[in-house]
Parts: C-alpha cells; structure tokens; sequence
C-alpha cells in the first residue's frame, strides 16, 4: 500500500470514510482537503454496474460541463476549404490537412483534441497507431468526426469532455478545478452523471451506478451520495 505524507494524512482525518455525502458537501470537502501549491484538478471515479468485457454493456459518451473544466485545451482541426476558415473562426489552434498529418508523422503532438471532417477520414486513419495511442484520434461518437466544425470547437472550448468506460468498469471524468466554487462543481458532476445515466445499455442489468467518488490531484477521495 502507498505510505501518504502528512498533508494527505492530515486532510484525509475530515473525511468519514464509510459516509457517502450529497454532491455539493462532497465538493466542499475535495476543496478544503486540497494542500497543494497548484491548482488541483477535481476528478470523479464512477464505478459502473456492467460488465467491461462485453460489447453490449460499453459506456462511452460526451458532456458539455456547464462550467468546463478550467483548462483551455488545444485543438486541432483535419479540414479543407470552406471547413478549414469555419474551423478557424469558431477557434481551432490547428487547422490543416496533409500539412499537418506530415507533421504529427514527424512527431508533433503539441494539441488535446483532435477533429475531422468525414471526407479526411481516409488521409487521418493513417495516423491511427499514432493517434489511438494517445486516446486523439477522431470519433463519430465523441462527435470529433463531423462536418459541423464550428460547432465542435465551440463545445469543446466550452468544455465538453469525453468518457469511456476503462477495463476495471469504472469511468474517470476531470470536472473542474479546486479554484472553482462547491457548486460549480457540484453541477458539473451533476452534469456527467446525468450523461451516464442517459448512456446507460440496455443490457446492463441491477444497479448501474454502484460507487462515485470525487478527489482533487494530490487529495483523498469523498463517496458522493446520488439518486439518479
């Protein structure tokens, strides 16, 4: 087991380990449990009632944090023509085609999201190991695959956040920073959990949602108490 130091000892004594709390006291405490110089990022931990290992039961989705998430992310846009100046009016840091696929070739990986249009699918998916690697490559169903370029720069700007389900079943979503108010961060977590709840397999059986926690970086974890 990992030995904690003493600020995480310290902060971990204002947490009563076996009560779960409501959203807006669980954010309250992430923030007062929060010592570290810099400004912590505020993480959610859902562990879901499916099966991981089966097609069927998948959880994957977006989110649009009322608030975002605090960081400005970099992004890169895959587009020509008309698509490109959309791309670059709504915001991209990036825009290009075969320029900047070359680019990402070389090594450049100086962005956090990618998009593409559908018609540079077939010059993108070459950069797939590259990419998928890194959990960047384009997605129909991350809605970084459309023809709506504008649209998805601006939500992503704004922050909208991909989850996914990883192999233990449990969906690791950023809600926002410590700096940010309890409620913020109370309706950004409401937020994702209302996506889940939305993204829910039809073949899920029992109690979906069976653990939430939420943690700063270097903080201890608080049970969230939600009824969905």
């Amino acid at each position: 087991m990992a030995k904690h130091g003493k600020n995480y000892q310290e902060a971990a004594k204002l947490v009563d380990r076996s009560t779960s709390y409501d959203i807006v006291e669980a954010m309250e405490l992430v923030k007062k449990m929060a010592r570290a110089k810099f400004d912590e990022t505020v993480e959610a931990a859902v562990r879901l009632g499916v099966d991981p290992k089966k097609q069927d039961q998948a959880v994957r989705g977006v989110v649009v944090l009322p608030h975002g998430t605090g960081k400005t992310r970099k992004v890169l846009v895959f587009a020509k023509g008309e698509k490109a100046k959309e791309a670059e009016a709504a915001g991209a840091d990036y825009v290009g085609d075969t320029d900047m696929i070359q680019k990402i070739q070389q090594g450049w990986f100086d962005f956090d999201v990618c998009v593409a249009t559908p018609d540079m699918m077939a010059e993108v998916g070459k950069l797939g190991r590259l990419l998928g690697g890194k959990g960047l490559m384009p997605n129909p169903k991350a809605g970084t695959v459309t023809f709506d370029v504008g649209r998805a720069v601006q939500e992503i700007k704004a922050g909208k956040i991909e989850f996914r389900l990883d192999k233990a079943g449990i969906i690791h979503a950023p809600i926002g920073k410590v700096s940010f108010d309890a409620q913020k961060l109370a309706e950004n977590l409401q937020a994702l959990l209302e996506a889940l709840v939305r993204a829910k397999p039809a073949a899920a059986k029992g109690q979906y949602m069976r653990n939430i926690a939420v943690s700063s970086t270097m903080g201890p974890s608080v049970r969230v108490r939600y009824q969905a």
